[in-house]
């Protein structure tokens, strides 16, 4: 298994979860910019998409998008209880969390790494603290989205919230994400996860 990704990317997210599942696999750094991977392959001629993730897998398929990867790699190992069984609420609840954080947070910050234009970056910016309202509103009722438990949504949530010290969107306001992002970088497989990408 072979995750192509691009340090701090939004491919972060799959790579903390093959590492807290306990996966054996192999990492291939993307240069995004030339779609070129860190062996000199031609990226798109791998993944034409040309973004990452993607994820290779041991039988010769591929997957890619970070929400339905992290899924996948869960379902693999659900001893790992990074995301609730199939079928109960709590799995579609997950599911939500996946959706909303790829549509509503992820889509608006990382669109403040190409800004049009001051108008058009205020008005997103606007956009995501009302985004980052709601979403520390509710993790003030558990230490993680799920409440006491980190699943692959929390995998997601950090990796994108990481982005925000460098595109000056200041957390400050909500303290509840201080300790969310300092008890997640805690965790032993993604302290592994960020030294591997060279972003700890």
């Amino acid at each position: 298994m072979k995750l192509y990704f691009s340090p701090g990317a939004c491919s972060l997210s799959p790579h903390i979860v093959l590492r807290e599942a306990g996966f054996i696999f192999d990492l291939e750094k993307v240069d995004l910019r030339h779609k070129k991977t860190f062996s000199g392959q031609d990226f798109n001629a791998i993944n034409d998409k040309g973004y990452v993730p993607f994820l290779a897998l041991d039988n010769g398929t591929f997957l890619s998008e970070g929400p339905a990867i992290v899924q996948y790699l869960a379902d693999q190992k659900p001893e790992s209880n990074l995301v609730p069984k199939p079928g109960t609420f709590e799995r579609y609840q997950t599911m939500e969390w996946l959706n909303f954080i790829s549509t509503e947070l992820h889509k608006s910050i990382g669109a403040l790494f190409s800004p049009i234009n001051e108008e058009a970056t205020a008005a997103t910016k606007i956009k995501i603290e009302k985004r980052l309202d709601y979403v520390a509103k509710k993790l003030g009722k558990g230490s993680y989205l799920m409440g006491d438990h980190f699943t692959v949504a929390d995998a997601y949530l950090f990796t994108v919230l990481r982005w925000t010290a460098p595109l000056k969107v200041d957390l400050a306001r909500w303290p509840v994400f201080g300790e969310y992002m300092k008890n997640i970088a805690a965790r032993p497989k993604v302290k592994e996860a960020l030294a591997a990408e060279g972003i700890a």
